[in-house]
């Protein structure tokens, strides 16, 4: 493959979305819908909160008749009964009266404000309270409707339901959510040299741990990983494993094997089966033995089989179409960062430096995790982004902005 040949990863991932087809729909109890897709707006059908209630512990009263109410000239009146969270008062408030209420609790009828507890004085014998100050109409009320109005759209399609969008629909009534189905991920790593990670190696052996890094990253992008194996350097071996694959599953992810080397079976079998190859060859370090297509209905990821380029390259390009097919309405996030201590390359494949972020004053600053080989899985340890250093540039000033693509929650950002 020639250098004109390989494609930049913003072209790659343009092509991989627009292959993607969404999923259909499944109901879900909210304790199972954490990290799921939404699939329609979600609307109030009755307001939030449902009535006028306290936001604090005191008595609910008539403004009108504390309007003249001070410490050193109190305004009594006589406690009538008690409001308490999930349990109104009977009684509707008149003139010259109060009753007691909690925090939450139903504001009485005949009540316009409530004076908090520390500025009221009651008497031993009970029968009267002594108010401290005035307060206007609406004083320490929560309105109905004040944090959501009945009828309105909540939560958009292609929100992702974290815990406070579950909470919103426990808030609204909704024990259950309309949520994308899981896509359901194939995971196959080539290789004689592989072993698990339990078995004792023999001479040349490596542990394998694309197959592994792999699902957890597919599960985090809300995943269903049905199948995770290791495959020998067998032609036919191969072609039977993708080919089963592909038939039970949304999307096939293969780490190695996808190169041009003589015990590659990957794609010479992906070609016996008639898959539909959209490209092969990124121009990007780590990841440039990346192929992409579609094998039936399945979207077929060929990873590289080095760790890290296998983890890259997830993060580019199937992470994204995972979230895609689930209808999440932002598949992959952009941000910009100050490359705290440049970086320097050969001119030609965009580099993805593997970064720490903090924010700062000025913004987010990303400073790569060390060494950056395409074989030390521990360059991932500390990542939490990738910096995307374009193929013209040889090298990059300190402090210089670059391209930063999140691989998970920043401090001080929610992603």
């Amino acid at each position: 493959m020639s250098a004109s040949d390989e494609l930049e990863i913003d072209d790659a991932r343009r092509i991989v979305l627009k292959s993607v087809r969404p999923l259909d729909f499944v109901e879900l109890s909210l304790d199972d819908a954490l990290g799921r897709v939404l699939a329609g707006d979600v609307l109030a059908d009755a307001p939030l909160p449902a009535f006028d209630s306290s936001a604090m512990d005191g008595w609910a009263v008539r403004a009108a008749d504390v309007a003249s109410a001070s410490a050193s000239e109190p305004v009594a009146l006589r406690p009538i009964g008690e409001s308490r969270a999930g349990h109104p008062a009977s009684q509707a408030l008149a003139e010259g009266e109060t009753i007691a209420i909690s925090t939450g609790a139903m504001i009485p009828a005949g009540a316009d404000a409530v004076v908090r507890v520390e500025r009221t004085r009651r008497h031993e014998s009970g029968s009267v309270v002594e108010v401290l100050e005035a307060v206007p109409a609406a004083n320490d009320i929560r309105r109905a409707g004040e944090d959501v109005a009945q009828g309105a759209v909540v939560l958009r399609a292609g929100a992702t339901l974290g815990p406070a969008e579950i909470g919103m629909h426990a808030s609204l009534g909704r024990a259950r959510a309309l949520c994308s189905r899981a896509p359901r991920v194939s995971v196959l790593a080539t290789g004689d040299e592989l072993v698990a990670p339990g078995e004792t190696g023999r001479p040349g052996t490596v542990r394998d741990s694309n197959s592994h890094s792999i699902a957890a990253l597919a599960r985090r992008a809300g995943a269903h990983v049905v199948r995770r194996a290791t495959l020998p350097d067998d032609a036919a071996v191969t072609m039977a494993a993708i080919a089963e694959g592909a038939a039970d599953s949304d999307a096939l992810l293969l780490c190695g094997g996808v190169s041009v080397g003589e015990h590659d079976h990957v794609r010479p079998s992906l070609q016996r089966l008639d898959a539909s190859q959209r490209f092969w060859g990124l121009a990007l370090k780590p990841g440039h033995p990346t192929w992409f297509g579609t094998l039936g209905d399945a979207l077929v990821f060929g990873l590289p089989g080095n760790p890290v380029s296998a983890m890259v390259t997830f993060a580019l390009l199937a992470a994204p179409a995972l979230r895609a097919m689930q209808g999440a309405r932002d598949p992959h996030l952009s941000l910009t960062a100050a490359l705290d201590g440049g970086y320097r390359k050969r001119a030609g494949r965009a580099h993805a430096v593997r970064c720490t972020i903090s924010a700062r004053d000025d913004g987010w600053h990303a400073r790569p995790t060390g060494p950056q080989g395409s074989h030390m899985l521990s360059s991932m340890l500390a990542a939490d982004a990738l910096a995307i250093v374009p193929g013209a540039v040889s090298e990059l000033p300190d402090g210089a902005r670059v391209r930063i693509e999140p691989l998970r929650a920043l401090a001080g950002g929610r992603l």
